[in-house]
């Protein structure tokens, strides 16, 4: 077992259901000096699937791709990975120092509850390389209720809360920034993975007045590891950004890509 899925049984955020997990549960046992079934006794019943189809994990997978980074982040809770809220709009700003490093990620991300009683979000980043320093998050909507980082992956993994239960179609707006330490490692690109269909989705990459990019081009593609579509140059603003917005946005992989002197 991956020590992020023990860290997620553990933080309450997935419980062991599959065969291969129950059996971990019972290998356990003994190295904790427990009677035979006493994990087990502890386990709810099976979390519901709700919305089968839209969160299938094999659908998932389409875009993410087969063992992706973020389902070795996630572990087992990625079967029921933000479940019950459906993602509408999202605003990402990428700020790069002048080392040509990503340093700062802000996000705006305004979500439906598909069923009554959401209460959180996840929401996970994969950085370039491991900081020299912590990374920090600060949440201005919304409540952050649990985070980790995963050095392996190279990923920070955060719960936020709403607040409250939401009711069903109930909209509620997530506001963060993810602040990163100094990294020797050039960023050259910044995707964004989309399950679900958006409404909108912008990109806003804001790059330092003394490491100015050569060229960035926006590109679209169905899943990982297939071929860019849509892929065109995109020129920067008086304030040094690119950004591009796509609107009624379809499953698949957006990003910004952009070439140094």
């Amino acid at each position: 077992m991956s020590v992020a899925t023990l860290s997620h049984w553990q933080r309450g955020r997935s419980q062991p259901e599959r065969s291969q997990s129950l059996q971990a549960i019972d290998a356990l046992e003994p190295m904790l000096g427990l009677e035979s079934g006493t994990l087990r006794s502890l386990l709810g019943p099976h979390r519901p699937r709700g919305r089968a189809l839209a969160h299938d994990p094999t659908a998932a997978r389409c875009v993410y791709g087969d063992k992706s980074d973020l389902e070795q982040a996630l572990g087992e809770a990625f079967a029921h990975f933000n479940a019950d809220t459906q993602l509408l709009v999202s605003h990402e700003t990428m700020t790069l120092d002048e080392y040509r490093s990503i340093r700062e990620i802000t996000v705006t991300n305004v979500l439906r509850a598909v069923s009554a009683g959401a209460r959180q979000v996840t929401v996970v980043h994969f950085l370039d390389a491991q900081p020299s320093d912590d990374v920090d998050i600060v949440v201005r909507n919304g409540e952050l209720t649990g985070r980790q980082f995963v050095p392996d992956l190279c990923s920070v993994v955060a719960d936020i809360s709403f607040g409250r239960p939401l009711a069903r179609n109930e909209t509620a707006v997530v506001d963060y920034t993810i602040r990163i330490g100094r990294t020797s490692m050039t960023s050259h690109s910044h995707e964004r993975r989309i399950r679900d269909p958006l409404r909108s989705y912008l990109l806003h990459v804001r790059f330092h007045p003394l490491a100015l990019p050569a060229h960035c081009h926006y590109y679209y593609r169905e899943r990982l590891g297939d071929e860019p579509r849509d892929r065109h140059r995109v020129e920067l603003d008086a304030s040094h950004a690119a950004h591009v917005l796509p609107v009624k946005c379809p499953p698949g992989v957006y990003g910004l890509e952009w070439e140094w002197e």
